[in-house]
């Protein structure tokens, strides 16, 4: 009798309690997801019913986590909208959400030149798989007769200048930049900048990696052939060179 006593206790101790089942259900927020699916379906609760035999008031406590579903219920919804019955337990992702403290950030030369013509901090090292860059740059006075280095690479930049003044260069074309102007232009471009006050500049750039949107092509208009001299072939186009330049990465 008393072992049996001891067996009864250890049981019981073994057992989940109903608020620990509870709160798991809970923080796998089935209501939720489900409520998710069919609003990306523009499906109404009537609808969903139809579709699973389940009455829509039962599906709206369900929802609203009033009621727990058993799983040949959730099974059925599950089919509805394509769906593992394991979508429903597996764990969801975690926000991305990084702090980047200034006194862990590395201080870096620009790459490839000999005299830096800034220097850079990434502010997003430790966040993985991202589609853009954002930089902390500090500009410096060139010295004279120091032309600047051109860069290029995929995809957009973004700058904002902070303080100081700044020239960017971007493909045939020159611009100065005062404090609080931005610029945002194709990467794919060579440019450089060159700070042009006696005191360094800085500047917030952004670079994205996805390269800009490709335009519709034209389709060519038909050459005229002139009244006089060699026929003219109609639809004869220039094909543009394309460049075999690298690309360089900031």
């Amino acid at each position: 009798m008393a072992e049996f006593a001891v067996q009864s206790e250890e049981t019981q101790k073994s057992q989940v309690d109903t608020e620990t089942t509870e709160r798991f259900i809970a923080e796998k927020h089935i209501g939720e997801r489900i409520r998710r699916l069919r609003l990306k379906k523009s499906m109404g609760l009537v609808e969903l019913g139809r579709h699973t035999g389940l009455s829509a008031s039962f599906l709206s406590q369900l929802e609203t986590g009033r009621v727990v579903p058993t799983l040949r219920n959730l099974a059925r919804i599950a089919m509805v909208f394509s769906k593992d019955l394991s979508y429903f337990f597996e764990s969801e992702p975690n926000a991305m959400f990084r702090i980047h403290r200034h006194r862990d950030r590395v201080r870096l030369p620009q790459t490839g030149a000999e005299t830096p013509a800034y220097y850079f901090e990434s502010l997003a090292y430790m966040v993985p798989d991202r589609y853009m860059d954002p930089y902390f740059a500090e500009f410096i006075p060139p010295a004279k007769n120091q032309p600047p280095k051109a860069h290029m690479h995929p995809g957009s930049e973004f700058l904002y200048l902070l303080e100081g003044e700044l020239e960017i260069h971007h493909g045939d074309q020159q611009c100065a930049l005062e404090v609080g102007d931005a610029v945002y232009f194709d990467a794919s471009t060579p440019h450089s900048y060159v700070c042009v006050g006696k005191k360094a500049a800085t500047a917030i750039i952004v670079t994205m990696h996805q390269p800009p949107a490709a335009q519709p092509l034209m389709a060519p208009r038909p050459v005229v052939p002139p009244a006089t001299g060699p026929r003219a072939v109609p639809g004869a186009t220039t094909p543009a060179a394309a460049s075999d330049k690298p690309a360089i990465k900031a």
